[in-house]
């Protein structure tokens, strides 16, 4: 894994207070993206399994990490959390949230266990020709974080075809942004969760991220979900 430390990481930073979302090159190496395909197959590191057919969600397959999370995906989690947290209060100074984000992910997931949010949401996603994922974001509870990440694990133009990672930027009053990245292997995408504010005439204004994949026209696509809140649960209430 090659994490950035935080001097490096600063032009990312400013690309999602102005843009919603960034690309960092290379952060896992072919090798720890092998890893992480060869392991889809092992049943008891995951909690659930999610045929995305049944859903309606698109076509295609992912699976969350049950806890304790395997120590490589904690360790992401952890480390990509302390980067993000600065970014993270000025976009919630911007989008008039009143959630200053602790400077650890062992605190923020201390908050997250005080409201409830016990469910992990790691995942790993696995697209076969013919599979796509409909435009969507991954909240479920009140308290969330702003950003999450999105690790390609497959080579496009070699594993697999079209695929390419789709992300909409809704705005009020106007036409919705379209971007289409199409990352390397290795590669990880950061993106805004669910807002991202602009800069009007009267202070920041909410624009609404979804995110999505175009249709495999060929091969195998598997990518990581890092998302940093945890899912509501309702039974942890009862």
């Amino acid at each position: 894994m090659k994490i950035p430390n935080s001097a490096s990481f600063a032009p990312c930073a400013e690309s999602l207070l102005s843009d919603g979302f960034c690309l960092l090159p290379q952060v896992l190496a072919a090798v720890e993206c092998r890893d992480f395909i060869a392991q889809y197959d092992t049943e008891q590191i995951y909690r659930s399994t999610i045929d995305m057919a049944r859903y309606n969600f698109g076509r295609g397959q992912y699976r969350y990490f049950d806890t304790p999370l395997p120590e490589h995906i904690a360790h992401l989690r952890t480390r990509f959390y302390e980067l993000l947290v600065e970014p993270a209060r000025v976009w919630a100074q911007r989008v008039k949230v009143d959630d200053n984000y602790p400077a650890t992910f062992k605190a923020f997931e201390a908050s997250q266990k005080r409201r409830k949010q016990t469910k992990p949401t790691p995942l790993i996603l696995r697209y076969t020709s013919g599979d796509y994922n409909c435009l969507h974001q991954d909240i479920s509870g009140e308290h969330y974080f702003p950003y999450q990440m999105i690790f390609f694990l497959s080579q496009a133009g070699r594993d697999f075809e079209g695929g390419e990672l789709v992300l909409t930027q809704q705005r009020p009053r106007m036409q919705t942004i379209p971007h289409v990245i199409k990352p390397d292997r290795g590669d990880c995408v950061i993106i805004a969760s669910k807002y991202h504010p602009c800069a009007g005439k009267r202070g920041s204004y909410r624009t609404t991220f979804r995110h999505g994949v175009g249709k495999i026209t060929d091969g195998e696509r598997y990518s990581l979900g890092i998302i940093f809140h945890n899912y509501a649960d309702p039974a942890a209430s009862e």
